[in-house]
């Protein structure tokens, strides 16, 4: 308690603080907007404060580069972060592609969680994967990866920026996990567009824009429903290659 109060252990208080908020700031669950920023702030505090007496602290010294360490660790803290969301945004692209498929791509809604506008099946399929993430504890081990951090990347070094085809590598990554998730729905709603290209063809009298869309959307939740035990366990495998994205990531900014 009173080694907290000492000048000496101040410096790595800080640079510690930093980086949790700045994880914060862009890991899911805790960046929604639905969450206080008080809250936030209280629980970085007291994530640091306990790191702090936990993890090997270096005495820094606030010289000419304790600037450059600041911005250092809000870097590391928002690059995890953002790792983390890039990866379970494939769920809302696969919901986009499904969307556009069933005809729903005009009726996009609003996650009060993000306040950015989102499809109908993607904020859907998105829900129940966070709902999966807080019943396995799934939010714990985004902060065990926080505080698996700090022993790779110390606070007193500068992050070597070395792999950058592994952040590539994880942008395409998200589109094909994406389009996994998205290919049953879509590929039965491709096979509807072709049965009715052909009963227009067959039977010029039906108005196939008319029976179209509500046979594609009847389709589309027959399917949706058939789907989800399957999508349930790809979410499973989709948070496994979350954490260990998180892994390489920081094995890569420490240059370990």
């Amino acid at each position: 308690m009173f080694d907290f109060i000492n000048i000496n252990v101040l410096p790595a208080f800080i640079l510690i603080l930093v980086r949790v908020i700045s994880f914060f700031v862009t890991v899911p669950i805790f960046s929604y907007r639905t969450i206080p920023n008080q809250l936030k702030i209280g629980i970085g505090f007291f994530l640091a404060w306990i790191m702090l007496y936990t993890i090997p602290t270096p005495e820094v010294l606030v010289n000419g580069n304790y600037i450059l360490l600041v911005m250092k660790e809000a870097l590391v803290g928002l690059m995890l972060g953002l790792i983390a969301y890039i990866i379970l945004s494939a769920i809302q692209i696969a919901g986009g592609f499904i969307d556009f498929q069933m005809g729903f791509a005009i009726a996009n809604v609003v996650d009060p969680q993000t306040g950015a506008q989102s499809p109908l099946i993607g904020q859907y399929f998105y829900v129940i994967a966070i709902i999966f993430l807080l019943m396995v504890n799934g939010h714990h081990l985004l902060i065990n990866g926080l505080f698996y951090s700090f022993e790779i990347i110390p606070i007193d070094s500068f992050i070597q920026l070395t792999n950058l085809d592994f952040i590539l590598k994880t942008f395409s990554q998200m589109f094909l996990i994406a389009f996994q998730l998205a290919i049953p729905i879509v590929g039965c709603l491709f096979l509807v567009d072709v049965a009715l290209g052909v009963m227009a063809r067959t039977v010029p009298q039906l108005n196939v824009f008319v029976v179209g869309l509500p046979l594609k959307i009847l389709v589309a939740f027959l399917v949706l429903f058939m789907f989800i035990p399957f999508y349930i366990s790809i979410v499973q495998k989709l948070f496994d290659y979350m954490l260990e994205t998180i892994q390489l990531l920081i094995q890569m900014l420490g240059g370990a």
